[in-house]
């Protein structure tokens, strides 16, 4: 079935257009979804969540860019809601910023896993700002209105998150150097 169709049948509330539109999209907004959630069982919860509102408001979609980029942005969007009102957001003084970047040496061979294993052990507040701006390219100011909090708390919860991913990946390296010796 052909893309524009599938979304056609879907506005029309046809089950099997839907389950097949799931079946398409689900693994790619779960691995989506496990960038901005703790755990398997909240980024399913946000799945489920996300597509009973990409089937609501599907009627809205106006063939204007892509479709799998318009289901990316409810998804995200629904990942940041649940934990909007979790009062996880850390507000932090614009001068109290560091600007390091994690610094890789090429020869480490961390693979995905690992690395989003790493993300999902970060505070949800560093968790969130550090998967919008490095995994989906988010701008800080984009990130303080979507999340509903100051460019410089963004930049700073960035950095705390980097921070603690460096010393994630050196416990990492630590103990792979021990299991390989």
């Amino acid at each position: 079935m052909v893309q524009q169709q599938l979304i056609d049948r879907c506005k029309s509330k046809d089950r099997v257009a839907q389950r097949a539109l799931y079946d398409q999209y689900a693994s790619m907004l779960y691995g989506c979804c496990l960038k901005y959630a703790p755990n398997k069982e909240e980024a399913q919860d946000i799945l489920q969540d996300s597509f009973i509102i990409i089937f609501e408001k599907i009627k809205q979609f106006k063939n204007e860019g892509s479709f799998e980029g318009w289901c990316k942005r409810i998804t995200i969007n629904t990942a940041l809601q649940r934990y909007r009102t979790a009062n996880l957001y850390h507000i932090e003084n614009e001068n109290t910023i560091v600007d390091d970047a994690i610094d890789f040496d090429n020869s480490i061979k961390l693979d995905m896993v690992d690395m989003l294993a790493m993300i999902q052990q970060l505070p949800h507040r560093y968790q969130l700002v550090f998967s919008l701006y490095s995994l989906d390219g988010y701008s800080h100011k984009e990130i303080s209105k979507m999340m509903e909090i100051s460019v410089g708390t963004s930049k700073s919860n960035l950095s705390r998150a980097r921070l603690r991913l460096q010393e994630m990946i050196k416990e990492w390296l630590i103990h792979n150097a021990s299991d390989a010796s």
